[in-house]
Protein backbone atom coordinates (compact mmCIF):
# COMPACT_ATOMS: atom_id res chain seq x y z
CA UNK A 1 0.00 0.00 0.00
CA UNK A 2 1.30 3.39 -0.92
CA UNK A 3 2.23 5.66 2.00
CA UNK A 4 0.09 8.54 0.76
CA UNK A 5 -2.97 6.30 0.55
CA UNK A 6 -2.36 5.08 4.11
CA UNK A 7 -2.01 8.66 5.38
CA UNK A 8 -5.20 9.64 3.55
CA UNK A 9 -7.09 6.75 5.13
CA UNK A 10 -5.79 7.67 8.60
CA UNK A 11 -6.85 11.29 8.15
CA UNK A 12 -10.31 10.33 6.86
CA UNK A 13 -10.93 7.89 9.70
CA UNK A 14 -9.68 10.40 12.27
CA UNK A 15 -11.94 13.15 10.98
CA UNK A 16 -14.92 10.79 11.08
CA UNK A 17 -14.01 9.81 14.66
CA UNK A 18 -13.70 13.49 15.61
CA UNK A 19 -17.15 14.30 14.25
CA UNK A 20 -18.81 11.34 15.95
CA UNK A 21 -17.03 11.99 19.25
CA UNK A 22 -18.06 15.65 19.26
CA UNK A 23 -21.66 14.62 18.58
CA UNK A 24 -21.44 12.13 21.47
CA UNK A 25 -20.01 14.77 23.79
CA UNK A 26 -22.92 17.10 23.04
CA UNK A 27 -25.67 14.50 23.43
CA UNK A 28 -24.23 12.16 26.05
CA UNK A 29 -26.60 11.22 28.87
CA UNK A 30 -23.89 10.89 31.53
CA UNK A 31 -20.48 12.22 32.45
CA UNK A 32 -18.88 8.84 31.87
CA UNK A 33 -20.06 8.89 28.25
CA UNK A 34 -18.59 12.37 27.81
CA UNK A 35 -15.27 11.19 29.22
CA UNK A 36 -15.19 8.30 26.76
CA UNK A 37 -15.98 10.69 23.89
CA UNK A 38 -13.12 12.92 25.05
CA UNK A 39 -10.83 9.91 25.03
CA UNK A 40 -11.89 9.15 21.45
CA UNK A 41 -11.07 12.77 20.55
CA UNK A 42 -7.63 12.32 22.03
CA UNK A 43 -7.08 9.08 20.12
CA UNK A 44 -8.05 10.81 16.87
CA UNK A 45 -5.61 13.62 17.64
CA UNK A 46 -2.87 11.06 18.20
CA UNK A 47 -3.71 9.41 14.86
CA UNK A 48 -3.57 12.79 13.12
CA UNK A 49 -0.15 13.48 14.67
CA UNK A 50 1.10 10.15 13.42
CA UNK A 51 -0.32 10.83 9.95
CA UNK A 52 1.40 14.22 9.89
CA UNK A 53 4.66 12.59 10.96
CA UNK A 54 4.40 9.95 8.24
CA UNK A 55 3.60 12.45 5.51
CA UNK A 56 6.24 15.02 6.47
CA UNK A 57 8.96 12.67 7.69
CA UNK A 58 9.52 14.72 10.85
CA UNK A 59 10.03 12.97 14.16
CA UNK A 60 8.60 15.92 16.10
CA UNK A 61 5.05 14.79 15.29
CA UNK A 62 5.77 11.36 16.74
CA UNK A 63 7.03 12.98 19.93
CA UNK A 64 3.83 15.01 20.12
CA UNK A 65 1.79 11.82 19.67
CA UNK A 66 3.64 10.15 22.56
CA UNK A 67 3.10 13.17 24.80
CA UNK A 68 -0.61 13.25 23.90
CA UNK A 69 -0.90 9.55 24.70
CA UNK A 70 0.74 9.98 28.10
CA UNK A 71 -1.36 13.00 29.02
CA UNK A 72 -4.50 11.26 27.82
CA UNK A 73 -3.77 8.17 29.86
CA UNK A 74 -3.26 10.16 33.05
CA UNK A 75 -6.34 12.31 32.36
CA UNK A 76 -8.51 9.24 31.78
CA UNK A 77 -7.36 7.69 35.06
CA UNK A 78 -8.05 10.92 36.95
CA UNK A 79 -11.53 11.32 35.46
CA UNK A 80 -12.32 7.66 36.19
CA UNK A 81 -11.41 8.21 39.84
CA UNK A 82 -13.56 11.35 39.99
CA UNK A 83 -16.57 9.51 38.57
CA UNK A 84 -15.94 6.52 40.85
CA UNK A 85 -15.66 8.64 44.00
CA UNK A 86 -18.80 10.62 43.20
CA UNK A 87 -20.83 7.43 43.52
CA UNK A 88 -23.18 8.26 40.69
CA UNK A 89 -21.95 9.60 37.38
CA UNK A 90 -25.25 11.42 36.85
CA UNK A 91 -24.55 13.76 39.80
CA UNK A 92 -21.61 15.42 38.03
CA UNK A 93 -23.64 16.65 35.05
Amino acid sequence: MNLSIAVLLIVAASIMALVLAIARMLKAPSVADRIIALDVLLSAAIALCIAAGLSSGRVLFMDAAVVLALVGFVATIVWARVVDRSGDAEDLA
